[in-house]
């Protein structure tokens, strides 16, 4: 069978969503953000199996992507939420680590254009080993750039929803005309049976 269009599609989405996700996971992964690091590897998991699907003619693990997919967007209209403060949702709190560290998003210090300025505690009662940062003449803020990322997910996902939805519906069309091939030869089978006895 030859490379259909909506399948030859999902597949490069597929791999797009996947290059996609494992930058996010580094960028992550380099600001100990736990919930998105969660999130980013499930995403990862479920795209795998989407593209093994997709090549496989594996309709229903097609369907398991596309239930994701809907997930997946509502987790990233959250993070857009969360970094944009809509909804009494604050960047500055710590939720994204779970509540276990004080880390925020890697971009918040390494930004384009940021400068970083380790700043040592100044009274004596405060804990040794925190020190203060301090981060200006950023290019963009953490915060948008954090919402870009979001919205580049977003934007593949409700792509590659469309694309499997179509690639679903082709390949239980297929489905359908392979059971009434069956079916026919069946029928054709048991009539050269009749004529021999």
């Amino acid at each position: 069978m030859g490379c259909c269009t909506g399948r030859c599609s999902l597949i490069c989405l597929c791999a797009l969503q996947l290059l996609s996700a494992l930058e996010r996971q580094i960028f992550d992964f380099l600001g100990f953000q736990w919930a998105p690091i969660l999130g980013n590897f499930l995403h990862i998991i479920v795209v795998i199996l989407g593209l093994f699907g997709t090549i496989q003619y594996r309709p229903r693990y097609i369907m398991v992507y596309t239930v994701w997919t809907a997930l997946w967007v509502t987790w990233n209209v959250f993070i857009i939420c969360f970094y944009l403060e809509v909804g009494g949702l604050s960047k500055d709190t710590d939720l994204m680590t779970f509540n276990i560290s004080v880390h925020r998003s890697w971009w918040r210090e390494h930004g384009p254009g940021c400068v970083r300025r380790v700043l040592p505690p100044s009274a004596h009662g405060m804990m040794d080993d925190y020190t203060y940062v301090s981060v200006t003449g950023c290019i963009v803020d953490f915060q948008y750039l954090e919402v870009i990322h979001s919205a580049i997910q977003i934007l593949l996902s409700l792509v590659g929803f469309v694309y499997a939805c179509y690639v679903i519906s082709i390949s239980m069309e297929e489905e359908d005309t392979y059971s009434c091939d069956l079916q026919v030869c069946k029928h054709v089978f048991i009539q050269k049976l009749q004529i021999i006895e």
